[in-house]
């Protein structure tokens, strides 16, 4: 059995990664106490045991950050919490055969597009996105070196039980009635089950690579409201017309873009942002489950 040591075992997606097999993963906290380990300082692996296989989904992501130091909080996090991982794995008495990165469709730096392919230019602009590119980089000198394999997987929003983010939030307006639908509401979205991704790790730690992961039918948001409302037999939405969210964001953008509408928002809310998964199909096997289909189990 493949061994492997997961960091951002309390996260979202680390709950569910680890919820799938948890006999083959070893959380990166003290086994005896507890305790969470910062790994934004230097620290040390808490066993004797060397790993198989590293996971390293401990991010800081979701927030927007509104000064100089909270941009510094995802360089501190996501990518010189990778460095002292690594330098953590150095001091062990050998190091695991490969190490899979969990990072994000945002190094592309994309507002819209269709069937985007992991070949594209990387122009992600935001500190999160420019945290998690620099270190895919760092990440992939270190493994050339080291003679480690190393995996990198981009996601889109991830989905499961209770998701957090915009499709929790969705969720939470339609059961409150207080979500309002902009437009006809046809742009299409990336989307992953987290609980798919546990079945490709055995492969990804063999063959390395980058891939995006998506559940390869992009659902709209309309899709999601109607199967959101008939689970949770609510009317569907009330729609805002697309001049009126345009001139709401126009409005937001005064007070910041941490304002629940902005433009910025409206735009994304609007466009088709999708990614292409052939080479995951392709290399690693992958046979997602769509979102659409899954999603009633978790309302």
């Amino acid at each position: 059995m493949i061994k492997f040591l997961i960091t951002g075992s309390t996260g979202f997606l680390g709950k569910l990664l680890v919820a799938g097999n948890p006999d083959s993963f070893l959380p990166l906290e003290d086994k005896s106490t507890g305790a969470r380990i910062d790994i934004s300082k230097p620290f040390s692996i808490p066993y004797d045991t060397v790993p198989d296989v590293i996971i390293h989904a401990a991010g800081k992501a979701h927030t927007v950050p509104g000064n100089a130091a909270e941009e510094q909080a995802f360089f501190k996090v996501n990518l010189e919490g990778t460095q002292n991982l690594c330098r953590a794995l150095e001091r062990l008495s050998s190091l695991p055969k490969a190490f899979i990165f969990i990072s994000t469709v945002a190094v592309y730096g994309r507002s819209e597009g269709k069937l985007l392919s992991e070949d594209i230019s990387l122009d992600g602009k935001t500190p999160y996105a420019k945290s998690k590119l620099l270190a895919e980089e760092w990440l992939t000198q270190w493994a050339k070196g080291k003679g480690v394999v190393l995996g990198i997987v981009r996601l889109p929003l991830v989905v499961g039980p209770h998701p957090p983010g915009n499709l929790g939030a969705m969720i939470s307006g339609i059961r409150s009635g207080k979500y309002l639908r902009i437009g006809k509401a046809t742009a299409r979205k990336s989307m992953v089950l987290a609980e798919d991704i546990p079945a490709i790790l055995p492969k990804l730690a063999q063959v390395g690579g980058i891939y995006n992961l998506t559940d390869g039918y992009h659902p709209s948001f309309r899709e999601l409201e109607e199967t959101i409302c008939r689970v949770l037999q609510k009317p569907h939405p009330r729609e805002i017309p697309l001049w009126l969210a345009k001139g709401l964001g126009r409005v937001g953008d005064l007070f910041g873009p941490n304002f629940k509408i902005t433009s910025d928002k409206v735009a994304k809310i609007t466009s088709d942002l999708t990614f292409d998964d052939t080479l995951a199909r392709e290399k690693l096997g992958w046979k997602p489950r769509r979102v659409l289909d899954v999603l009633p189990s978790y309302l």
